[in-house]
Order: structure tokens, then sequence, then C-alpha cells
């Protein structure tokens, strides 16, 4: 890891203007792209094309997609309900178990948070009308890995909210199935249809609908830059949850702190993504250096430690002069993820403006936030944690503002709004009160 010295330095290195512009180029992908679409395209030009052709074409670009770009031929886009029980004899009872234990904590969570909908009286004129989406679209991640926990992750407080339908797709493996643990979650966690679909192509279908998809209203999940560009050109035809980057943890030590733990926390990050930004900001120079010692050993023996060690290598430790400096690179970075591991945790929680997610202490590791603690752990990554906020029931319900004014308040209220109406030059609108005003 690099090892910095210096606030000013540590604040240059820590800024992300060009945050997007640094995940959406990886490198290599021009020849993959090539090998696929036989001509030289852009990610940007490839994302244009396949949202194209989802929208003109509907599920036949759906399957000739997925039959190109994940080697996979389907008969049938949707997952069958034969298939969703046959994932319970495929793993094992422990998993299950563990995802039920889990969906109980995240659903428990969401609960305690507690939401109103319906007809909400703000004074004698005044009301809101608030209700849950009627449909949401959930993509979570697959082909080669499962993620059964991010299944559980955005569906429980979708439900909680009242979601009326919630649609999953998953990109197929190679046998053509979505893994049976992502199945497993998504019936715990009620989801109402399955489709075998991954990709820009399949956030297309949700945006716009084919004959199999149903279009939605909101779209949540990471994916990988074809997902996250395509979310970005549909935004305004549909919500989205955000645009998700790497993962990424911010972990603020002193010198009390356990270098083993920091390192283990630091490479749990670092093995979701060679770009996962993972940085240890310290006041301790002792620190740094046995966490530096400590990544090392630890990271020659992780299965992904080829992932782990690109994320590493490009990550840091900064060393500040004191605990003031380590809060404002934290709230200049606004990390996803940010884990205190300080003596005097409790007096910095007031002072973090920026960060997805806190963990205190030792005892508090990101993992147990990633799997069961109970809060979401979509959280807002490349920065976005300035203005964005974790996943939760609010995400899935929409406000209507309601106005029913008698006469009495109407005559009230008309003068201010004529005036400002006039003071903008807009006569239609004091005409349109000016003629309630002199009615009888």
């Amino acid at each position: 890891m690099k090892k910095v010295k210096g606030f000013n330095k540590a604040s240059q290195l820590l800024t992300r203007e060009n945050f997007w512009e640094h995940f959406t180029t990886p490198p290599g992908l021009g020849v993959q792209i090539k090998q696929v679409f036989g001509e030289e395209l852009s990610v940007q030009e490839v994302v244009d094309r396949v949202i194209g052709e989802v929208r003109d074409k509907g599920d036949k670009a759906l399957f000739d997609y997925t039959e190109k770009l994940d080697g996979v031929r389907l008969d049938s886009l949707e997952v069958d309900r034969q298939e969703v029980v046959a994932a319970y004899d495929t793993i094992d009872k422990k998993l299950v178990s563990a995802l039920e234990f889990a969906a109980r904590r995240i659903r428990d969570f969401h609960l305690a948070c507690g939401h109103k909908v319906g007809l909400i009286p703000i004074d004698k004129h005044l009301r809101q009308q608030v209700l849950p989406l009627q449909r949401v679209g959930l993509y979570v991640p697959g082909g080669t890995a499962a993620y059964p926990s991010t299944v559980l992750m955005m569906a429980i407080p979708a439900k909680v909210a009242g979601v009326g339908e919630i649609v999953m797709v998953s990109p197929p493996a190679k046998d053509g199935r979505i893994p049976a643990p992502t199945l497993v979650a998504a019936d715990i966690a009620k989801v109402n249809r399955i489709f075998k679909l991954g990709g820009a192509q399949a956030i297309a279908a949700l945006v716009f609908g084919t004959e199999s998809i149903p279009r939605v209203d909101k779209i949540c999940g990471p994916g990988n830059i074809f997902v996250t560009l395509a979310k970005k050109m549909v935004y305004g035809t549909v919500d989205l949850d955000g645009l998700k980057g790497p993962s990424e943890i911010v972990i603020v030590a002193d010198e009390k702190a356990d270098p083993s733990l920091c390192a283990a926390d630091l490479l749990a990050q670092a093995e979701h993504d060679p770009l996962a930004s993972v940085i240890l900001i310290t006041t301790s120079a002792d620190l740094a250096d046995q966490v530096d010692k400590e990544i090392e050993i630890q990271l020659g023996k992780l299965k992904r430690r080829s992932t782990a060690g690109t994320a590493v290598d490009a990550g840091m430790l900064v060393l500040v002069d004191d605990m003031a400096q380590a809060v404002e690179l934290v709230n200049l970075f606004a990390p996803e993820h940010l884990s205190i591991m300080a003596s005097d945790a409790s007096t910095l929680i007031p002072k973090i403006r920026n960060a997805g997610c806190i963990f205190i202490g030792e005892n508090s590791p990101v993992i147990l936030g990633d799997y069961v603690a109970g809060p979401s752990h979509v959280l807002p990554t490349g920065g976005s944690a300035r203005f964005g906020s974790p996943l939760g029931i609010m995400d899935f319900l929409k406000v209507t503002n309601i106005i029913a004014l008698d006469k009495p308040a109407m005559r009230e209220l008309s003068q201010a709004a004529v005036v400002i109406a006039k003071a903008e030059g807009l006569d239609a609108h004091a005409q349109a009160i000016e003629r309630r005003t002199r009615a009888k």
C-alpha cells in the first residue's frame, strides 16, 4: 500500500473529481468488445446499441444478447417455481438458516425505522399522500458468483415499504441457471418474479418492458460497467437507487487499534474488486507499518489474492497529526464504509458528515454489516455519500402533496401570491388569483 504522510498531500490524493472517468474505462475492455461485436466500440456505444435493440426488438434482443454476451442459449427468461423449490435441495441447510436469520434481522431493522402510508394530515388545509411504488426492479450480479445477501438487502426494505411487485433480474451461469443461493434468498425475501438476464440488456428490459418482462418504476442494485452506464442513461425514465461503483472502506485508527484486524477489514473489501478503495487513516506511524506487514501476510492466504492484491497495491496508508485531520479527510472522501477503531470514537461521530455507514470499534466489522447486522448494505459509493443515503424503505415510497383550502384561507394567502406573481412577470398567475378574490 502507498504510504502518505501529510494532510495536504492526502487531501489531494483523496479528492475524486474524476471518479466516474476512472471507473468507466477499465483496461483491456476494448479487446473483449471487439471479439463480441466484431468492431471497435466504446463502452458507451455498446450500451447505446444494446438499449436501442431491446427497446425496438424486445425479447428477441434479450435472447440474442444472452447468447452472445453470456454464452447461454435460453428457451425461457423467467425462472419457474419448480426451479426455486429445487434450489433449496442443492444448498447447505446451514446456509438456508443463515439467510433466514439475516432476513429477520433486516426486516426488523426496517420495520423499526418506521414509515407512514396513506393520507397524512399536515394542518387543516394540507395533507400528504404517501404510497409505495407499484413495481420495482432489482438487479443482482451473478453469472460466475452468487450474492444472496444483496437480494435480501434490497428486496426486504421494498417489501416492508409495501411495494406491489418486485421483479428480479440476474445473469445466468453457463448452465443457464441462476445460482441456487440467489434463488433461495429471493424466495425468502418474497420476490414476485425472477428472470435470467444480466447486463445493460436487463436494465433496458426493466425500463421499457418486453413481451416477458414488465416495466418497472425504479431499478436498484449494483452491476458492472455496462449495467452502471445503462442505469445512468435511463435515469429519468425510471428512478434509480444511485450509481454504484467499486467497494470502499476507510479505517480511522489510533495507536491502540489491532493491526491484524485493520488489515483483515481492508482485505475483506479489497477482494470484491481490483478497483476497490481501501484506505487506513491513522495518527500512528507504527500502526501503519504493522498494518502494511499484516496485509502482506494475510493476502498470501486468500483465494482471491490477485483481485485483493491489485486493490491494496493502489490503497493508501495515510498518516495524520490528529483525529481532527482524520475526520476532515473522511468528509472529503465520503466513503461507503467507515470503520473507526479509536478510543475516542464516540466523540468523532457528530463531526462525520459524509459516510454511507459507520462501524464503531473492533467488535463492529464491516462484514457483519454486509450480511446480518440489519441495515442495508446497499450504500452510496464514489463520493455520493456527500448527498446520498443507504437504501431503505423511503426509497420505495413516493409523496403527493394535497392542498385543499377553504375561501378564508385562500383570501389570506392571495395577496402575497399576487405580489410574487407580478414580480415574476406572470400576469396570468396573478389574474387566476384575482378572479377568485373579486368573486362574491
